[in-house]
């Protein structure tokens, strides 16, 4: 499970690698279960605006890494459940309780990272390693998205919305680098990242295509470096 990853500081590489303005306050360093993140969805552009960022078809918006399934009945219980929520798979998403309704309704994102953090057990104890991209650049991790919201009630008091999200991951078996980390007897699974030509595509793509973005990203397009 991949619940520790590295947001995207540098303002500049917003524009450059996903084509949006960085948002007003960028994320903290270290994003865990339940923190604030940012995420990518697709925003249908206006007939009447043709303007670069909008023609995109995308916004960048701040939402708590850890999905806050839409049935729940309390904000508390919603982030309570959204803690273990917070990677999905693919194979099991179609008619899950807590991810069914996202996928069915496309609800797809893309989160940036810079790395994401696993632990590293030949050892035979925990050794924590950063993996990121051979040449530095952020990724664009497949993942879901979700709205839970309280409407007003009738004594005025205005409802509570909680934007959230996960991240989708793959099957790591087999894979040259990733299959050498999680704990002894785990599943090995590695975050969905997207290639860059495709975030368009991903986030565009009829609900009968988007299954075949999920694949295993090249490990030789990958580093793992060990962290105190």
């Amino acid at each position: 499970m991949i619940t520790h990853y590295e947001s995207v500081r540098l303002a500049t590489l917003y524009p450059e690698a996903f084509n949006l303005p960085a948002p007003d306050v960028l994320p903290g360093r270290d994003i865990w279960p339940r923190r604030p993140g940012v995420f990518i969805r697709h925003q249908p552009a206006p007939v009447d605006d043709a303007s670069a960022e909008v023609a995109s078809g995308r916004e960048l918006v701040l939402g708590q890494f850890g999905l806050a399934p839409a049935w729940a009945k309390s904000a508390s219980d919603a982030k309570l459940r959204s803690s273990k929520l917070v990677n999905a798979k693919p194979d099991a998403v179609p008619g899950s309780k807590n991810f069914g309704a996202a996928w069915s309704e496309s609800r797809r994102c893309i989160v940036p990272m810079m790395a994401f953090f696993v632990d590293d057990w030949r050892t035979g104890k925990a050794v924590p390693t950063r993996i990121a991209r051979v040449d530095g650049k952020p990724m664009g991790v497949a993942g879901l998205w979700e709205r839970w919201g309280k409407a007003p009630d009738q004594e005025g008091n205005e409802g509570e919305v909680i934007l959230s999200f996960a991240l989708l991951t793959v099957s790591a078996y087999g894979h040259g680098l990733m299959h050498r980390y999680q704990p002894p007897g785990a599943e090995k699974r590695m975050p969905a990242i997207l290639n860059e030509g495709a975030y368009d595509a991903w986030l565009n793509a009829p609900q009968g295509k988007a299954m075949e973005f999920m694949r295993a990203y090249p490990a030789n397009w990958l580093t793992a470096n060990p962290v105190e």
